[in-house]
């Protein structure tokens, strides 16, 4: 298995699907997926497409990457974050898992070490205001 990329979607639409595909995927990749109708829009897109029946396929035979993600994702979310986590963090945590997942490979502790830095530099400025904490009780301590 190669590298991964994942994308909390609003829905299933084909619409929200060809989004994703248009942003991530480059033109003349194949794209491996079942045989939903919301896919229908790949070759459109200037990608194979293999289409594979789940309803036909033995366990774990078809689509196997997929299954093996998913899988890893739904034990994060199980047992690291024993089920408590915020949705609108959803987005983050899937970053953080492509992030460690794409470079599970990688014998190189600088090239992870410089990625990260990459990765800070381009992030989503927040500024100290946007920070909120409750400082009630500290200042009530400060106080007396």
């Amino acid at each position: 298995m190669g590298r991964i990329r994942l994308q909390v979607a609003l829905d299933c639409s084909a619409y929200s699907l060809e989004t994703f595909i248009l942003t991530n995927v480059e033109p003349g990749t194949t794209i491996a997926t079942d045989s939903w109708e919301s896919y229908n829009f790949i070759e459109k897109a200037h990608c194979a497409h293999e289409k594979s029946n789940q309803g036909r396929c033995k366990a774990n035979q078809s689509l196997y990457g997929v299954h093996l993600v998913t899988s890893l994702i739904k034990r994060l979310i199980s047992s690291t974050f024993q089920g408590r986590f915020e949705p609108k963090y959803l987005q983050n945590y899937l970053d953080e898992f492509v992030f460690r997942f794409n470079r599970r490979k990688s014998k190189s502790i600088g090239k992870k070490f410089m990625r990260m830095v990459q990765q800070v530099v381009v992030s989503t400025k927040i500024n100290y205001s946007e920070i909120k904490w409750d400082l009630d009780p500290i200042s009530e301590y400060y106080a007396t």
